[in-house]
């Protein structure tokens, strides 16, 4: 039996937690307001490859997400790491808001182009012009999804700095094994 077992995710695990972080990330940065508005005036997506990159980052977060959540009914078990109730309720607390955010940030960003007529850019030219299947819909004059879309990606920033504090702090103050179980396994014979 590996002795690392319990006290690491496996390889995919961690593979896809720090792909969707660097993705989640990258698309924020990427994703400065003023899209609607550019695309009201009539500039073309296409010509913007930061509009290319976030909205192809988006679809990454949502098909990396859909894939975690499949692993997660095969995947080794998670490290079982001992901490305080409150800690571990709080732990999962934050995982469950990260988990409906990871979805819920690329299926806002569809409604609102959907819903404003925009297309969908994709890198490698990947276009599609009209989503009548969102416009036509009862959700799509629900709320201003452009805003809902900007809220929840600062949320989503905001919670995961506060868990990348958490992790810090368990590391440091702690020494518990929480961030190592994440992190690559080193030394490892």
């Amino acid at each position: 039996m590996n002795p690392h077992s319990t006290s690491h995710y496996d390889v995919l695990s961690r593979a896809f937690h720090w792909l969707t972080a660097i993705a989640v990330t990258v698309a924020f940065i990427l994703g400065p307001g003023g899209f609607g508005r550019l695309m009201q005036q009539g500039v073309d997506p296409a010509t913007h490859s930061d509009i290319v990159w976030h909205e192809s980052l988006g679809i990454l977060v949502f098909v990396l997400t859909v894939l975690r959540l499949v692993w997660l009914a095969f995947r080794p078990a998670a490290p079982q790491i001992a901490m305080a109730g409150w800690m571990h309720l709080a732990s999962k607390l934050a995982h469950g808001v990260l988990w409906v955010l990871l979805l819920a940030l690329p299926t806002t960003g569809l409604l609102a182009l959907g819903s404003e007529g925009h297309p969908l850019t994709l890198l490698g030219g990947v276009r599609v012009d009209q989503m009548p299947f969102i416009a036509n819909s009862a959700i799509a004059s629900l709320a201003d999804w452009g805003d809902v879309h900007q809220l929840l990606g600062d949320v989503i920033m905001w919670l995961a700095g506060v868990h990348a504090a958490a992790a810090i702090f368990h590391h440091v103050v702690l020494k518990d094994g929480v961030l190592a179980s994440m992190l690559p396994q080193v030394g490892r014979r």
